[in-house]
């Protein structure tokens, strides 16, 4: 992991306490919903469209802003903000946050920020910091907890474990040696994690397909379940990018 990170990220060990509230009381609560680019990970979408009840491919044309630059290996997936000369959040209203229970995983987690490696033996190494920005008024707050705490109270497991399956294909060997994906692999990386509604519909007509037999859980992502749909896309992607 890298260990140069920016001067507001301050190291934390898993377990160690710090003071940090976050409520309607504290006076700059929705502030960190303003003047950010949140990225979207394929399970923050997943969440956002089931909960708005939309299509996955109506919600990228709504809601996401699709972006690659020279230099890196996978698009990146941007929450739109509204042009009210603060660029707050698309769904962030005077009381808070309107789709709360299904809030990004960066949402969740902040002030804390997670990195997560996996390790030659299959192991996920974790390295957590505190995000301290002059906005924000929470850490005066009294009470007392870790990243350990903070994550199961904001339920984060879920969309962690969700998020570490994509690092067999996003810390691939082969992208150490140089691998990078061409326009159509973009494409189809964007399909595959990101508009699954469409993913799924490929794989049904048979326009995609792995070079294997489905196994249960696969059957079952086609069937309806958009959680195992995100596993079969990951499968399909490193089967398409490095024939596994």
């Amino acid at each position: 992991m890298n260990d140069q990170i920016p001067e507001h990220f301050q190291p934390v060990q898993r377990e160690e306490k710090f003071c940090f509230s976050c409520h309607p009381g504290v006076p700059c609560f929705t502030e960190c919903c303003r003047e950010l680019d949140l990225a979207l990970t394929p399970f923050d979408v997943l969440r956002l469209k089931n909960h708005l009840k939309m299509h996955s491919g109506s919600f990228l044309e709504q809601y996401v802003i699709i972006a690659w630059e020279e230099g890196q290996i996978f698009p990146t997936c941007y929450l739109t903000m509204v042009d009210d000369g603060r660029a707050s959040c698309v769904f962030v209203k005077q009381e808070g946050c309107s789709v709360y229970p299904d809030r990004p995983s960066a949402c969740r987690a902040y002030p804390v920020g997670r990195g997560a490696r996996r390790n030659e033996d299959g192991s996920t190494e974790e390295l957590f910091v505190l995000i301290k920005e002059s906005h924000c008024r929470g850490f005066e707050e009294a009470k007392t907890q870790s990243p350990l705490d903070y994550f199961t109270d904001q339920d984060l497991e879920t969309y962690n474990q969700a998020n570490d399956t994509l690092m067999p294909l996003l810390q691939h060997e082969r992208i150490k040696q140089g691998f990078r994906p061409n326009r159509a692999q973009l494409d189809q990386y964007i399909l595959a994690l990101y508009n699954l509604d469409m993913f799924r519909q490929e794989m049904a007509d048979g326009r995609v397909s792995m070079n294997r037999p489905l196994n249960a859980m696969e059957i079952q992502a086609l069937a309806g379940d958009d959680e195992q749909l995100l596993h079969l896309g990951v499968h399909w992607l490193l089967q398409e990018f490095f024939g596994q």
